[in-house]
């Protein structure tokens, strides 16, 4: 624990960039800040003034963010023997495994490996929403063959074959029938135990964006996708998101099942992101899947314009005050409309001097993309805006390649 003549310390870990506003914050507050990330990003460009030491992982067998944790343990515990740690942030859904493994290993603060799990593999996270009353599509897990027939003789399709340990829509495959269902099942061969199944729900799909403290959701954003992560990863198409009207029955019903999704997981002190599909035939909102970290795709910038909150850095707070026993006090929000609208893009450096409408806050600035995010009093304009980006962007700027298709390792 952190002592009166010494900073908190907080390790930072970041196998994908990302977070630098998380650092940036957690040296504000005074936090002696480490990062332990893969040496293939040691050239990235890093917060570095905000941070005390870097310490590079060798990545195995050169695959992105697979770390040997037994390395990486017996790295840290050299590094300890100078320098205490006192809380590990992991700040990508591919990290929550090592932060969990670390502060068990280290006995830390924070979530340890069985509530972690709960935020990261989609089996765990379905049958603890089931035990716990929360609606989720109906699913089976792959272990066994006659559960696996006596679900797709039960459950109509289509169904969704996905990874339990994947992020957005890498390595999801539909089926259509049972014998297309056991196909896919065959041919994820000794790994298919790494994989759930699941009966496909069409619908919008929603996320709720969050600061969570001491049990309590203290700040709760309510989104929808207008294209969904899945629809863009498998269809190609545009990517877009737009902040729910203030006080509807989707924002009411959403804030209060992402409460119930956080009490029934345990989380205590984190951002969170989660998903929801408000079923199309019913009407009912059933929970796809949550993340104890900040959600992704500029999702944070869209919130932030939105609300003035920005997640990264209310994180580091929450982090810093818990650390320190303090009080963390949450700025009070705005209630401004935002949404979003990103692309890969067929131009290097896409040329977006022709979208000049006052009410664009951002522009995404990165190689092969092109992005905007827009803010307004009404949800109506900004809708009428990304309606107009897409189709624009769609015809002179968009481009596409297929979604990553492996299971999880």
């Amino acid at each position: 624990m952190a002592t009166q003549n010494r900073p908190l310390s907080i390790l930072c870990i970041a196998s994908f960039f990302k977070g630098e506003e998380f650092m940036r914050a957690a040296k504000a507050e005074g936090c002696t800040v480490y990062l332990i990330t893969s040496a293939s990003l040691k050239d990235a460009k890093w917060p570095r003034e905000s941070l005390d030491d870097v310490f590079l992982v060798n990545e195995v067998n050169g695959e992105k963010g697979v770390w040997n944790m037994d390395e990486v343990i017996a790295g840290l515990a050299w590094v300890m023997q100078t320098r205490p740690i006192d809380r590990i942030v992991s700040l990508d859904d591919f990290d929550v495994e090592k932060g969990t493994a670390l502060r068990e290993h280290f006995r830390i603060p924070g979530m340890g490996q069985t509530t972690g799990r709960y935020f990261r593999d989609k089996l765990a996270m379905r049958i603890k929403a089931q035990m716990e009353g929360i609606a989720c599509p109906r699913f089976s897990d792959l272990f066994n063959n006659d559960c696996i027939n006596a679900y797709l003789d039960s459950v109509a399709a289509p169904w969704l074959i996905k990874p339990r340990g994947e992020a957005s829509a890498t390595g999801i495959k539909k089926a259509h029938n049972k014998d297309e269902a056991w196909r896919i099942i065959h041919e994820l061969g000794d790994k298919r135990h790494q994989c759930l199944i699941e009966q496909f729900r069409p619908g919008d799909v929603y996320h709720v964006d969050s600061i969570n403290l001491d049990g309590k959701c203290v700040f709760t954003r309510v989104s929808r996708y207008l294209s969904t992560p899945m629809d863009v990863a498998h269809g190609g198409g545009v990517f877009r998101s737009v902040v729910v009207e203030f006080g509807s029955e989707d924002d009411k019903i959403l804030t209060k099942l992402n409460t119930d999704v956080m009490k029934a997981f345990g989380m205590n002190y984190s951002a969170s992101h989660t998903e929801f599909i408000k079923d199309r035939e019913t009407g009912q909102f059933v929970f796809l899947e949550t993340a104890s970290r900040v959600g992704g795709a500029n999702l944070a910038e869209m919130v932030e314009f939105s609300s003035g909150i920005n997640l990264w850095r209310e994180w580091a707070r929450v982090e810093a005050a818990m650390g320190k026993g303090e009080k963390y006090v949450l700025p009070k929000p705005r209630k401004d409309y935002a949404g979003i609208v990103v692309s890969l893009s067929r131009h290097k450096h896409p040329n977006t001097e022709g979208f000049n409408d006052p009410e664009i806050v951002w522009r995404m600035n990165k190689e092969y993309h092109i992005g905007l995010i827009v803010q307004a009093k009404t949800q109506q304009r900004v809708l009428e805006l990304l309606d107009n980006y897409t189709q624009r962007i769609f015809n002179d700027f968009h481009a596409s390649q297929p979604v990553p298709n492996k299971p999880s390792n």
